[in-house]
């Protein structure tokens, strides 16, 4: 049991410095053009994790990953239990891609996730809009 823990982390590890390098190469590349294709999205990913480790682990390896950061957890409205990642995605002109990537990061980190499908059309997703600089409202906050 220890040796397959320990297999499944090296293989994640391995995945997941690949994954870091595609991206920031990728990031590197669009800084350069012209048309970066900078169009940042915020996503509302319900998580299928259930574990404070795996959400850790989670919510890390998006933030490693350059062009995605994680910026929170929340509830589901009306006393639901769904636990969602909140996720700004800096080249977000494909949200179903986007989304695609988290559902294949969450099952490659717990396996066992995969039993539970997830459409990437039932994931909610937003464009990043800027309120522009009202006081009443802290920066944290000026997301529509």
């Amino acid at each position: 049991m220890a040796l397959k823990r320990i297999g499944h982390a090296l293989g994640y590890g391995a995945w997941l410095i690949k994954e870091i390098f595609s991206a920031g190469t990728a990031a590197s590349i669009a800084a350069f053009r012209p048309h970066s294709g900078l169009h940042p999205i915020i996503i509302f990913y319900p998580l299928r994790v259930t574990s404070d480790w795996e959400r850790f682990w989670l919510s890390t390896s998006i933030t490693a990953t350059p062009g995605t950061m994680s910026i929170g957890f929340r509830r589901g409205s009306g006393g639901s239990e769904q636990t969602y990642l909140l996720v700004q995605a800096a080249f977000g002109e494909d949200p179903t891609a986007q989304i695609e990537g988290l559902i294949d990061m969450e099952q490659r980190l717990s396996p066992h996730v995969a039993a539970t499908p997830l459409d990437p059309a039932s994931v909610e997703w937003t464009p990043y809009t800027d309120r522009g600089p009202r006081r009443d409202v802290p920066p944290a906050e000026r997301l529509d």
